[in-house]
């Protein structure tokens, strides 16, 4: 008896659990600010804004608009935030990150100096102790360590919670780094 190849695929019976149904937290994300931040959807972001929105509204997780925007290099949302009030130093209840973290860790030099311009400060660190400059470091980003320490060179000395500075993040393969974030 011949076979049908249909006949010859033997597998498991696929339980895909797809929820019909979202959590309140997620449905406050999607209307909220915070997705439009994220996806770059600058006219729904000026919408919010313009409709008298709070441009420091937390979600669930304590990040705002600015948070997003700065990790996903969003710069012209960056821009509307930072005109409507938006606070550049504004850090989550759980981590302490700033948007100015977001955008060193996420290679964003143009946001990194946006917010700068805008009175982020360098010196503000997460739970562990880190500041931009850690971020920026561990990364390897050379420009935007730059930025940072031109911003206030106090940085490079910095430690975190375990007690290492920026410099101590960078691979010794990365001369030019080391060399800027060395203490003088």
């Amino acid at each position: 008896m011949a076979m049908h190849k249909d006949d010859q695929h033997q597998c498991c019976d696929h339980q895909h659990q797809f929820s019909a149904t979202q959590s309140l937290d997620e449905l406050d994300f999607e209307r909220g600010v915070w997705s439009a931040a994220l996806n770059g959807e600058t006219h729904r972001v000026r919408k919010y804004l313009d409709n008298g929105g709070d441009p420091n509204a937390q979600d669930s997780a304590g990040y705002t608009a600015l948070h997003y925007a700065s990790r996903n290099g969003h710069t012209e949302i960056i821009s509307i935030l930072l005109q409507h009030q938006a606070d550049p130093n504004s850090a989550t209840r759980s981590g302490g990150v700033t948007p100015l973290h977001r955008a060193a860790y996420s290679g964003h030099f143009d946001i990194v100096k946006l917010l700068l311009d805008w009175r982020a400060s360098p010196l503000l660190c997460d739970q562990d102790g880190k500041s931009s400059l850690h971020k920026g470091a561990e990364r390897g980003y050379l420009d935007i360590c730059k930025l940072l320490v031109a911003a206030d060179t106090s940085s490079i000395s910095l430690p975190d919670k375990r007690g290492k500075r920026p410099v101590d993040y960078v691979a010794e393969s990365n001369a030019s780094l080391r060399e800027l974030l060395k203490d003088t």
